[in-house]
């Protein structure tokens, strides 16, 4: 009888484990199966969920004097209505916030993707640096991701952005030093 008891509370904790273990693992595959690319010499967003494209959005991206980082993040914080801090200055949330009604922040200190309080500046390298979309836009991608999804951000039209985003990829260099076909292609640092 004491044998018995000693293999269900074992047996119990062994499933507790198993299904915290089994709860981790299915956000883990939710996050990789969805998935965030920024093309920013197209100066547009994906939003990629078990390798089909959901959605494509207009962005603006960094100016060039502050380029958007390049790379592979993640999506580390999500905020509604956030207030925009700047040394000495503080905007809270509303019209005239730079950063709209949604801030995605990303992986990498003091970037982000977010709405914006000029709206004309998307379609154009016109932040500095973070990733900008029209309100309706941000709010819906807010919507459909979480914290832990990848983003990706690339500089250069390769073929599988190419494929993304229904676009020719950038020419690549012939011979050593000749210059590329289409200058002004490739954007970031």
């Amino acid at each position: 009888m004491r044998n018995t008891r000693w293999q269900l509370r074992h047996f119990r904790t062994l499933a507790a484990i198993l299904f915290a273990a089994g709860e981790v693992w299915a956000q883990e595959q939710q996050a990789a199966r969805r998935r965030i690319v920024v093309s920013i010499p197209d100066r547009k967003l994906a939003l990629i969920e078990d390798g089909q494209v959901v959605k494509i959005y207009p962005v603006a991206v960094g100016r060039r004097t502050t380029p958007s980082p390049v790379g592979s993040f993640t999506v580390i914080e999500r905020i509604t209505d956030p207030a925009w801090y700047h040394p000495g200055k503080v905007v809270p949330a509303g019209k005239n916030n730079p950063l709209g009604p949604r801030w995605i922040g990303l992986s990498v200190k003091g970037y982000g993707i977010h709405g914006t309080n000029s709206p004309r500046s998307i379609g154009h390298r016109a932040s500095h640096g973070c990733i900008r979309m029209r309100n309706s836009d941000v709010v819906r991608l807010f919507a459909l991701i979480e914290t832990g999804d990848p983003v990706e951000l690339y500089a250069e039209r390769t073929a599988a952005v190419a494929r993304i985003f229904g676009v020719r990829p950038a020419a690549t260099q012939v011979a050593a030093n000749a210059a590329p076909a289409f200058a002004g292609m490739s954007g970031g640092r």
